[in-house]
């Protein structure tokens, strides 16, 4: 996949570069020689700027010089990650060339035409079709055969005595325009293929990662499991020890969380860890953290469905499944910036709805923190259960970049607070007990059944933004540093001076498109000496 997208990438950097120089041609017109300058637009992408109420803005393209924030609108982190690797040009010299094809096309019609100059024409279309078989298997300048020096001398001589005679210019701007808007049309085209294959690429799980799942999977089956967690059963349900809940079909990605946590803790004996997976992932979850451990951290790894299937709550087959942490990006008017700035993109996490299940998942639990799997932890949480929360559910650092009242087209009720902050998941701080007072739950799954026609997926973000309400405890700021998985511009003294790190947005840490000056901070917290991360290739 990194290939694919590596090859189209460089396919289209070579369309967009590729020039039509201006031409200077006579204009014929009683036999004066008066020189006209063509000038041809700009290459610059067809983008339609999407406001937030998913309308279209009227009518007029608007060129990338003009709003350099159109390409990261209608292509997300894509563009952001296709400036980071841009390739340094090795064609240089195959776009001068082709340059002369072009301009040498556009000129033949209209010089096959004139009289006299049919040694001319036919001198000219050698070097039309020399050129062509030259560039026909060249993409780079060290594919050019020895003497292009000599043809590509040979068409510059020719292309000179072009303009020296007198030929429609109406009919040569025409060709000239027919082949930038095929080029254009062509650049565009590759531009959206190489979006999706990136956009693919994020979305899809690794080969490698796939490897160490079904490796861990049949390990299970073949050897005999410590069975760890029987030996650590009441710590499970003991409320005195710190709770962390996780919700994660990514081996590789909740050991990093949970190493990175166990690690900077004061006290690993006093952590246990509830990591709920699918029946896909449950076996190979289970082998790994009885084969790793996490200093004196204890991991215990459940099935949800199989708890969703015996639950009278959960009768729904499409929510006895997974649901862990879902991701939005949104974008929407930001009227305080300039005009140029005013479209503004973010990614949003929010509690996908499993989470909803968990005072039925923990119901000897109070307070639990939550960590998203693409989380890292780089200092001690142990203060978190000291927190006076008074009458509030969660606690979760706000962003106040965005308002409920800018994703208003998301939110389809009115019944809400449009000056209220967002709140991410990725740390958040839970009272179950409130919870259940509340029955938060319940009123979720009411709100769910008004509207059955829409995904559950989709459903997460409204729900999950306004299902608490006013029972949301500020976390301090410094608590998370979100952003590290679409944000190129976080400083290296705001990552190290938080206490948690997050990963939103589709540049996850464990993927090679991830944002190469963040990956150091997660793979910190790999583990290491594991013979099937060496068999599967994951380094």
């Amino acid at each position: 996949m990194q290939d694919q997208i590596n090859i189209m990438h460089a396919i289209t950097l070579t369309l967009i570069s590729t020039r039509l120089h201006v031409l200077t041609v006579c204009d014929g017109v009683s036999g004066s020689h008066t020189q006209r300058r063509y000038q041809l637009k700009n290459l610059s992408w067809k983008s339609m700027d999407t406001a937030v109420d998913g309308k279209e803005s009227q009518g007029q393209e608007v060129a990338q010089e003009e709003n350099p924030k159109s390409c990261e609108l209608e292509y997300g982190s894509y563009c952001l990650w296709s400036v980071e690797h841009k390739e340094e040009m090795k064609d240089a010299i195959v776009k001068r060339l082709k340059d002369q094809l072009f301009m040498a096309r556009a000129h033949y019609p209209s010089i096959a035409k004139l009289k006299h100059q049919e040694r001319f024409t036919r001198e000219l279309k050698q070097h039309i079709q020399e050129h062509e078989r030259m560039l026909s298997d060249t993409i780079a300048d060290a594919d050019l055969p020895q003497f292009f020096a000599e043809k590509l001398e040979k068409m510059e001589g020719t292309i000179e005595r072009i303009k020296s005679c007198e030929v429609g210019c109406s009919n040569v701007e025409r060709k000239l325009r027919q082949l930038l808007d095929l080029t254009e049309d062509e650049a565009y085209f590759h531009t959206r293929q190489s979006a999706f294959l990136y956009h693919l690429g994020v979305q899809t799980m690794p080969k490698t990662h796939h490897c160490l799942s079904m490796r861990l999977t049949v390990e299970y089956f073949k050897s005999a499991s410590p069975q760890r967690e029987l030996l650590n059963k009441q710590k499970f349900e003991d409320p005195a020890f710190y709770h962390y809940v996780m919700f994660s079909r990514n081996v590789l990605a909740a050991s990093t969380t949970i190493n990175s946590t166990a690690m900077n803790s004061k006290d690993s004996g006093s952590i246990v860890f509830h990591v709920f997976t699918d029946t896909q992932n449950f076996y190979a979850m289970k082998h790994w953290f009885d084969r790793n451990s996490y200093l004196d951290a204890n991991v215990h790894v459940t099935n949800i469905e199989d708890h969703n299937k015996l639950s009278k709550d959960v009768e729904s087959l499409e929510r006895q499944q997974l649901w862990p942490t879902e991701e939005f990006r949104v974008t929407f008017h930001n009227h305080s910036q300039p005009l140029r700035r005013q479209m503004k993109t973010e990614y949003i996490s929010v509690f996908g709805h499993s989470h909803f299940l968990l005072p039925d998942l923990l119901p000897s639990l109070n307070r639990v923190v939550v960590l998203d799997d693409d989380m890292i932890v780089q200092k001690d949480l142990s203060s978190l259960w000291n927190l006076n929360m008074g009458d509030k559910v969660i606690g979760a650092v706000q962003f106040c970049g965005v308002r409920l009242g800018q994703l208003k087209a998301y939110v389809e009720e009115n019944n809400f607070d449009a000056d209220s902050c967002v709140w991410f998941s990725g740390l958040n701080v839970i009272e179950l007990e409130k919870w259940r007072d509340l029955g938060i739950t319940s009123l979720h799954d009411q709100s769910l059944q008004k509207d059955s026609s829409v995904s559950h997926r989709l459903e997460a973000l409204p729900r999950g933004l306004l299902a608490f309400q006013d029972l949301i405890y500020p976390l301090k700021g410094s608590w998370v540093q979100s952003g590290l998985g679409y944000d190129y511009g976080i400083s290296r003294i705001d990552i190290e001076k938080a206490a948690t790190l997050h990963y939103n947005g589709v540049m996850k840490p464990w993927l090679d498109l991830a944002i190469h000056d963040y990956k150091s901070y997660w793979r910190k917290y790999m583990t290491n000496g594991e013979r099937f991360m060496a068999e599967c290739n994951i380094h």
